[in-house]
């Protein structure tokens, strides 16, 4: 399958990947940045993964993390389409217990799973990022639920961890974050400052 494919096939089946706009901003962001390793949390069926693989340096590699098995399954199909010489490593299992366990250092980290986690992924990410590093959190305005006053109960509890991620990234005087509304609403955060170790 080409990458156009997978994203058809991916569309097709409703399953949630990168919308365009938002892989655009991310492309032109990091296109002059030294991108030799980035992690992913939610790597769905891997399309956002071969997409990133393109801003890696020769040699680079990508971390993904993914609990659900077929869409792993799927992933690992996908990837192969991908450049030989970037290592695209799927970390199967969840996030929450994966996160805690890695110590490397990231160029960019790209959020885009639970919407109820993102406060923990956030405190596990600013760990992780290297001091020049960005984190990019997707759907970070969900459905424009975040910034209304929605308070149905069906989704009341991933709004309310998502008004939590916002308020964490924007009101910390060691990070600087932009949130545009691309897509279901990209968060863009960078330290100033590196207090967290």
């Amino acid at each position: 399958m080409t990458l156009e494919e997978i994203k058809e096939d991916a569309l097709k089946r409703h399953i949630p990947i990168i919308m365009d706009d938002t892989l655009q901003v991310i492309i032109n962001k990091m296109k002059d940045r030294k991108v030799e390793k980035i992690l992913e949390i939610g790597t769905a069926v891997g399309y956002s993964a071969i997409c990133f693989s393109k801003l890696l340096e020769d040699g680079g590699k990508i971390d993904t993390i993914e609990r659900d098995e077929e869409k792993i399954k799927e992933a690992k199909e996908n990837i192969k389409i991908a450049k030989n010489n970037i290592k695209i490593n799927i970390l199967e299992g969840d996030a929450v217990e994966i996160l805690p366990i890695l110590n490397e250092k990231y160029d960019m980290i790209f959020i885009d799973a639970a919407k109820g986690k993102y406060p923990f992924f956030l405190k596990e990410s600013l760990r992780l990022l290297d001091d020049k590093g960005v984190i990019f959190a997707d759907n970070i305005l969900y459905k424009g639920y975040v910034m209304s006053d929605y308070n149905k109960h069906k989704q009341r509890t991933a709004v309310n961890h998502l008004r939590e991620y916002i308020k964490l990234v924007t009101e910390d005087e060691n990070l600087n974050t932009e949130i545009l509304e691309v897509g279901d609403g990209l968060g863009i955060t960078v330290k100033v400052k590196n207090q967290y170790k």
